[in-house]
């Protein structure tokens, strides 16, 4: 199998010839240290999210570690303080949207005109063995994250009307840019929207279903490839809803706050689950100590297919390399079926 055979075959929730690896995030610290002077400097924020990596440099990634897919973001532009740490880390600060006379600012690209596409429709033409996957929201990361976290949490009950209609708005440009991805040569789209901290949700169980999971559906039902659903946090109280979504694979499952192998035993047979060795062993342990965390996955999860190995959560800037380097050695080492990990 080449690497698009194997990741379609694993998150359709097959058993391809070995587990795929993939990752949906690597910080440019990372990318410069793999690839040397390979990628262009300095580009942090490009129309509001995060800049993109030429399908070139994709490609050279992914054969330098493994990766069985590329990526290219269609992520919505987020109005709020942007900000650049160290290691050309982009972050974002307090959002701009305060209330309805702040809503002319939520200026979006029309999903609808042809010129939308043409970025990405170059990028599909090149992407040759590998999976491409579509980097977007559906549209509550945007949301809470232009209203700002703190005033978003109190909008829910104070001013309901407002962040609906910022979910709205960018729930239906999701929808919009969702119908035509399997045109341009999408093999599946990864949707990034945390909505939980280690220990829950980011709001209650109750209004997460009643203010948020109608402008996901929306989303959900104009979904025209396979659909993988990343969200860090304890996603425990909500993962049904998820599931009944129509999505096809769950990332990262974060170590530190769902047990993967519970995940394994209770949603295997519905969903492809995509993870997580613990970014903390990648960042402070050694490669030995990587391999070992990556066999014990390959053994526990791997067995019966659907199954896709990645970081739990993205190879950020303070990864070590040797030990990136030792989990797609794992990978290819220990990963072939039948597993014998």
């Amino acid at each position: 199998m080449n690497s698009r055979e194997r990741f379609l075959c694993a998150l359709g929730g097959g058993i391809p010839d070995r587990v795929p690896y993939c990752e949906l995030g690597v910080d440019e610290p990372v990318i410069r240290q793999l690839l040397g002077e390979q990628i262009p400097a300095g580009r942090v924020f490009d129309a509001g999210e995060y800049a993109d990596q030429p399908v070139e440099v994709e490609k050279a990634l992914s054969r330098a570690i493994g990766r069985d897919m590329i990526r290219f973001n269609f992520c919505p532009p987020i109005f709020a303080e942007k900000h650049t740490g160290e290691g050309n880390i982009a972050f974002y600060g307090d959002g701009f949207l305060k209330g309805a006379a702040d809503l002319d600012r939520l200026a979006l690209p029309d999903p609808n005109a042809e010129g939308f596409y043409a970025a990405a429709r170059s990028f599909a033409a090149q992407k040759d063995e590998f999976a491409l996957c579509a980097s977007c929201r559906v549209g509550i990361s945007p949301t809470y994250l232009s209203l700002g976290q703190e005033f978003f949490s109190l909008a829910l009950y104070d001013d309901p009307g407002l962040v609906e209609e910022v979910l709205y708005r960018y729930s239906t440009w999701s929808a919009a840019v969702m119908k035509r991805l399997a045109g341009l040569g999408f093999d599946a789209v990864w949707t990034a929207d945390d909505i939980a901290f280690k220990t829950g949700l980011l709001f209650s169980p109750k209004m997460f279903r009643e203010r948020i999971l109608p402008y996901v559906r929306r989303v959900a039902e104009a979904v025209t490839v396979p659909w993988i659903y990343h969200s860090d946090g304890d996603l425990t109280a909500v993962l049904d809803d998820l599931v009944d979504l129509g999505i096809r694979g769950l990332h990262p499952i974060e170590p530190d706050a769902m047990d993967i192998r519970a995940v394994k035993k209770r949603y295997g047979s519905r969903i492809c689950l995509i993870g997580n060795v613990n970014v903390n062993t990648l960042s402070a342990g050694t490669p030995a100590q990587v391999e070992e965390e990556v066999r014990g996955l390959l053994r526990d999860i791997a067995p019966g297919g659907g199954y896709i190995l990645s970081s739990g959560n993205s190879l950020a800037s303070y990864c070590k390399i040797e030990n990136i380097r030792a989990m797609a050695a794992a990978v290819k080492r220990y990963g072939a079926y039948p597993i014998s990990a």
